[in-house]
C-alpha cells in the first residue's frame, strides 16, 4: 500500500511538472514596451537625432551635396499595440528640422524645412521594420525653402512611403537614403533628395521604447 501511494504521488508530481512545462509563465508582452510595461494606445512617442548625428537630404544616395540639419525630431501617437509578435501602428503628428545648412552651388542658406500633409501612419513590426505611409490619395511631402543669389526658392519633394529600421541596441529608428523626387522648384533644387537620419532614443514619457 505504501508503495502504491508513493507511485501515485510520483505520477502526480510528473503530471504537474509536465503541465508547468507547456504552460507559459505569463502572457506575452506587446510589440512596443518600456521598462514600465507595455506602451498604451494614446501614448505619445518622441525622439530627436541620435547624439553626434545629422539629418541629411542629399542629391544622390552616395553623395554629400545637399542639405544637412543638426536638429530634428518627431512625435507619434500610438494607435495600436498588439501582443508580440505583430505590428504596432502610430500616427506621426510632428516631424521638425532645424539648424540646417546647404552646400549646393548658388545656395546661400536654408530658411526652413517643413513636413507637409501630416499626419502619416507609421507601422513598427516585431522584425524591426518601420514603414511611414501617407493618407490615401496623398504623398509624403517636404518643402525646403532655400536662400539663393536670386532670392528665396521653394523646393518641394515627395515620396510614396519611407522605410526605416528600429534597433533595441540603442532604442533607435534609422532611415537610410530614402528617396524623394522633386515635384516643383527651380533648377537650383536638386532633382532627387535622399533622406538619412537616425533618431535615438525613442521614448514614451521619458522611458526608452523596445520593439518585441
Amino acid at each position: 500500500m505504501l508503495r502504491s501511494r508513493s507511485l501515485l504521488a510520483l505520477a502526480g508530481t510528473v503530471a504537474a511538472l509536465s503541465l508547468t512545462a507547456v504552460t507559459p509563465a505569463s502572457a506575452a508582452g506587446a510589440v512596443l514596451t518600456t521598462a514600465n510595461g507595455d506602451v498604451a494606445v494614446g501614448d505619445v512617442l518622441n525622439a530627436s537625432l541620435a547624439s553626434g548625428t545629422t539629418a541629411t537630404l542629399y542629391s544622390s544616395a552616395t553623395g554629400t551635396s545637399g542639405v544637412s540639419c543638426a536638429a530634428s525630431g518627431f512625435s507619434a501617437t500610438v494607435t495600436d499595440n498588439p501582443t508580440a509578435p505583430g505590428t504596432a501602428t502610430e500616427s506621426l503628428t510632428a516631424h521638425t528640422f532645424g539648424n540646417c545648412t546647404a552646400n549646393v552651388v548658388g545656395v546661400l542658406g536654408v530658411t526652413s524645412i517643413t513636413v507637409n500633409n501630416l499626419s502619416y501612419t507609421t507601422s513598427v513590426s516585431s522584425s524591426g521594420t518601420v514603414t511611414v505611409t501617407p493618407p490615401s490619395g496623398s504623398t509624403i511631402q517636404t518643402t525646403v525653402v532655400l536662400r539663393t543669389l536670386l532670392g528665396s526658392i521653394n523646393c518641394v519633394y515627395q515620396a510614396p512611403s519611407l522605410t526605416g529600421a528600429a534597433s533595441n541596441a540603442d532604442n533607435s529608428i534609422t532611415f537610410t537614403s530614402q528617396q524623394f523626387t522633386k515635384s516643383s522648384g527651380s533648377s537650383l533644387c536638386f532633382a532627387n533628395g535622399y533622406f538619412t537620419a537616425k533618431y535615438a532614443p525613442v521614448t514614451d514619457a521619458g522611458a526608452a521604447v523596445t520593439v518585441n
